[in-house]
């Protein structure tokens, strides 16, 4: 690149002074004819023509002149300007060069190491966002299962503030919307117990308390709960309704008592005519009449037993159901035959109804049979004198339907809804007196149930009763609730 740009400037000037010298000689020439033709002197003009004739000579010899100074000039021009330029200018290109290595490396490297970094900062966004969703997972079900558990569940701070409360415990406990602290909340029930009790003197107080609310019976456990340093953080209020639980229990009650009243009076009656039978005197009428009360309420007695055995079985799924296709109406008409003589005693007007088509059913016979003898036995019972008693077989959907309707003397309709349990009577005194045992609708319920079947009373005071029994006619239907 030096050598080209030196010859370059060398005949850069080169041409540039003789193109300058040639321009000088025209006019130089010019000059001298316009001298000749303007002057008439001899002298004069030979000297012009001498001058003239010598020019060429003179432009030649300047152009040499000019040629050499270009050569020098070019000379001095490569080496002090060019030379250094050309210089710079490689050293800057090289300089450049490098520079554009290094800012490659440089950038392939940040390059490499910012890629490291953006994977690095996905990885963990990607984490981060997989913890949020599980812990919003976690959230949405933790609130779904408070929300709808059956028990109830209070969380308080240390101040005795709620920070956590489901629906259930709201219910549970009838707590107001102004009902925001531990003392607001248990304070009106007369709890013996506080926050400080629960969380430092948990293993020598009872953190558990039975509460009535109302109707409700609930029971309420207290236990505290720590932070990560292992430091009591405040305290987790759980409530159960334990009110099925109460009313199971006074049943048990109840039944005992029932029970022991059932056996007892009988067997009171038995040892006082017994006893009066032993101290001897009295003539044949009387004792007959004494061995009769004895005998009757013997077998009120058995009748008991053999009921609550019936229960005792049906419960421990002892008894086994025999289940057949049966004439569910020839079944109802038989059952009407064995009470004749008792609809007789009582002048009962009962008739019998038997719809077309009525598919056999599926069940117990005996069962059935005992369920229907029980329900026409209190129908002529409870119906006074000349009563009417009216019985409908029927079917309608899957299932065969018995409908008793009497004109007896009704039950109340509170009463209704616990017609079922055990030992249950309207009239007490009525019912012992009838010979009843308080459990045939306890036991007609329970192998209905056995049966896949059901049973419903509707009855007003004064007008009578209607009772329904279900009892499916498909076998399937029956394998399914079994």
């Amino acid at each position: 690149m030096g050598k080209n740009m030196k010859l370059r400037i060398i005949l850069l000037l080169f041409l540039t002074n003789i193109i300058v010298i040639s321009i000088l000689g025209i006019f130089f020439l010019n000059s001298i004819n316009s001298l000749e033709l303007q002057n008439e002197n001899t002298a004069i003009a030979t000297i012009l023509t001498t001058i003239r004739s010598h020019t060429s000579i003179l432009l030649i010899g300047l152009g040499l002149v000019v040629a050499l100074i270009s050569i020098i000039t070019a000379v001095v021009l490569s080496k002090f300007v060019i030379y250094p330029i050309n210089k710079l200018i490689k050293s800057t290109e090289k300089i450049n060069e490098e520079e554009r290595k290094s800012k490659k490396n440089y950038s392939g490297k940040k390059k490499k190491e910012f890629n490291n970094f953006e994977n690095a900062i996905d990885a963990m966004t990607a984490e981060l966002q997989e913890k949020l969703s599980e812990v919003s997972t976690q959230k949405n079900q933790i609130e779904t299962i408070l929300l709808h558990l059956t028990d109830g569940i209070i969380a308080f701070n240390m101040q005795g503030e709620i920070i956590l409360i489901n629906p259930a415990a709201k219910k549970l406990l009838s707590i107001r919307p102004e009902d925001n602290t531990f003392d607001d909340i248990f304070k009106k029930f007369n709890l013996d117990i506080n926050m400080e009790k629960i969380i430092y003197l948990e293993n020598w107080t009872s953190t558990e308390q039975r509460i009535q609310v109302d109707e409700i019976y609930v029971n309420v456990f207290f236990a505290p709960f720590k932070n990560e340093d292992d430091r009591p953080d405040g305290v987790i209020a759980v409530i159960q309704d334990i009110t099925e639980h109460v009313k199971l229990d006074n049943m048990q009650k109840e039944f005992v008592a029932d029970v022991s009243h059932e056996l007892k009076t009988p067997i009171t009656s038995i040892m006082g005519y017994a006893d009066t039978l032993l101290e001897g005197g009295y003539d044949n009428e009387t004792q007959v009449k004494f061995l009769n009360v004895i005998a009757t309420e013997a077998r009120r007695m058995a009748r008991l037993v053999t009921d609550l055995l019936t229960l005792s079985r049906y419960d421990s799924n002892k008894k086994k159901t025999r289940k057949e296709y049966f004439d569910l109406g020839e079944l109802v008409k038989d059952c009407q035959d064995k009470l004749a003589i008792e609809i007789k005693k009582k002048h009962h007007k009962v008739s019998c109804f038997v719809t077309a088509d009525v598919p056999p059913v599926y069940a117990d016979k005996d069962d059935i049979e005992r369920v229907i003898l029980n329900i026409l036995t209190n129908s002529i019972k409870y119906t006074k004198d000349g009563g009417e008693i009216k019985i409908y077989v029927g079917f309608v959907y899957n299932d065969a339907y018995i409908k008793i309707f009497d004109n007896g003397v009704g039950i109340p309709e509170e009463d209704l809804g616990r017609i079922f349990e055990r030992f249950y009577r309207v009239d007490k005194a009525r019912t012992r007196e009838m010979g009843g045992t308080g459990l045939g609708l306890s036991i007609a319920k329970e192998i209905l149930d056995k049966n896949g079947g059901s049973i419903d009373i509707k009855s007003v005071v004064g007008q009578g009763t209607e009772v329904v029994v279900r009892i499916p006619t498909k076998k399937q239907l029956i394998n399914k609730d079994l």
